[in-house]
């Protein structure tokens, strides 16, 4: 391991989060919150501080990044900018309790959602900007967009997109790292603009739009009222149910269609599988909930926003979905493990290793069946190989050990097995609320600080896809 490489990359990854930590100062002084802006202000001087001392006692080192760095430097990051960014909630007396200050962090920039916060609308405009603008910094992935933007990145540097971006494979859109990082961002942010000015066309102000959009393209879903988006025009509500689903989709497919590869988009099995999915759990929950909303067209609003939310692991809310019938809630239980599309902003198994494990499960079927024929799986018109086949086992194995474990750590609290499954399964697939007591109408306030710190690495598990975190914390890797 190369511990010096690791350190030095941590170190520019503080400075660049003291960088962004002035937007949202600029925001409070804007607004005349001058409080608010000293807090932030002194966690800027703190992070570019922790950074240059870091950068500075490894300067002369070599900084080659390997495999193993790159787990080590995705995991570090990720407690690193959490650690950092809580910093202006608990200096500021918006959140006095630390722990709770981390919690709602690592929710942000892991695009979770899931909050602490009793009262949201008491909160000053820069720190409601700070905790959307998480979202919007983890939903391509912080080191994603730093090696877009900081000098020296070499092609080695894939190992860290491979750690950080989600998904059974990754690999380069073009021939350079730091090229495929600067498209993804790109199409990240053109997006991200194009909702910001449907949502002002629809009358919601502009504030309100940038962290709502933030919450979309980051598919986080922390809202700044109480009530998530039921206060808003069902216009608004219409085009942040687009907008999430869009942000659930590959962002590869995004840059096929730049480049007017249009076959190749409509060949993808995975986008196929992610609209039926998502179509059908409308529908099926649209005519459940007739009963409840008397319009069809109302039915269907709220049926498609929380389909697209939960499947996306967003997380906004029109309605309290936690009193909708039971299939509608298997349905969006079910979801919540599904996810989205490889490569996208949300969380959950993701819908490729989905249709994956089907073809795995079909294939061992057919040997039992047809021992000396020769079964090979095909995903997306190729042949897959034994290594990809053996990984998307592996994860999900590793998958139920990690979910089980997180389940039964939180299951001390007495709030019940759906209030501690359904939290299990909010954190783990960065989804945020769940039902019962952390429904859409709750929160996470009431657990422990043990169990608030078991549910911030749930929430690091899921966005990182389990392995950098497990790979970061065994001691044989940091050995020579």
């Amino acid at each position: 391991m190369n511990v010096k490489a690791v350190f030095n990359t941590l170190g520019k990854i503080a400075v660049v989060e003291g960088v962004l930590l002035v937007l949202p100062l600029f925001v409070s002084l804007v607004y005349s919150e001058f409080f608010s802006a000293a807090i932030f202000a002194l966690t800027v001087v703190f992070a570019a501080a922790v950074g240059g001392i870091l950068m500075l006692l490894t300067q002369r080192h070599s900084h080659v990044i390997y495999a193993k760095e790159g787990f080590a430097i995705v995991a570090g990051a990720w407690i690193l900018i959490s650690l950092i960014g809580a910093l202006p909630f608990k200096l500021s007396g918006n959140i006095p309790s630390y722990t709770d200050a981390f919690f709602e962090t690592v929710s942000g920039f892991t695009t979770t959602g899931a909050s602490i916060l009793t009262d949201i609308e008491r909160l000053p405009k820069g720190m409601l900007f700070w905790r959307s603008f998480t979202h919007f910094i983890g939903g391509m992935g912080f080191l994603v967009f730093v090696m877009a933007i900081i000098p020296n990145i070499t092609d080695r540097s894939i190992h860290i997109l491979k750690a950080e971006v989600p998904g059974p494979a990754v690999g380069k859109l073009v021939p350079k790292i730091k090229d495929t990082a600067k498209i993804l961002y790109l199409i990240y942010v053109a997006i991200t603009l194009l909702e910001i000015i449907m949502l002002i066309c629809g009358g919601m102000p502009v504030f309100d739009s940038v962290v709502h959009s933030f919450g979309t393209a980051g598919t986080g879903g922390f809202g700044i009222k109480s009530d998530s988006i039921t206060s808003y025009s069902p216009y608004c509500q219409w085009v942040i149910g687009v907008f999430m689903m869009l942000f659930g989709i590959n962002f590869n497919i995004y840059y096929l269609v730049l480049m007017r590869k249009f076959k190749d988009v409509l060949k993808s099995s995975e986008l196929w599988g992610y609209i039926t999915i998502m179509l059908v759990s409308t529908v099926i929950v649209t005519v459940n909930n007739l009963g409840i909303y008397s319009r069809l067209a109302t039915s269907s609003r709220h049926s498609f926003f929380q389909v697209s939310s939960v499947m996306t692991t967003t997380g906004f809310a029109t309605a309290d979905f936690d009193t909708w019938g039971g299939i509608s809630k298997a349905i969006l239980l079910i979801l919540m493990f599904i996810g989205s599309c490889a490569g996208s902003t949300g969380g959950g198994l993701k819908v490729s290793r989905v249709i994956m494990l089907f073809k795995i499960i079909s294939r061992e079927i057919n040997r039992l069946l047809h021992p000396r024929a020769v079964n090979t799986i095909h995903f997306e018109g190729r042949k897959v190989d034994e290594g990809t086949i053996d990984g998307v086992s592996h994860y999900f194995a590793i998958y139920v050990i990690c979910f089980v474990s997180a389940f039964l750590l939180i299951s001390f609290e007495s709030f019940g097995i759906e209030t501690n499954f359904s939290a299990t399964a909010a954190c783990f697939n960065n989804i945020g609320p769940g039902f019962a007591r952390v429904g859409p109408t709750l929160n996470y306030a009431a657990y422990s600080g043990f169990s608030k710190i078991v549910l911030s690495f749930a929430m690091l598990l899921g966005r990182l896809e389990i392995f950098p975190i497990i790979i970061a914390f065994s001691p044989s890797v940091w050995k020579k």
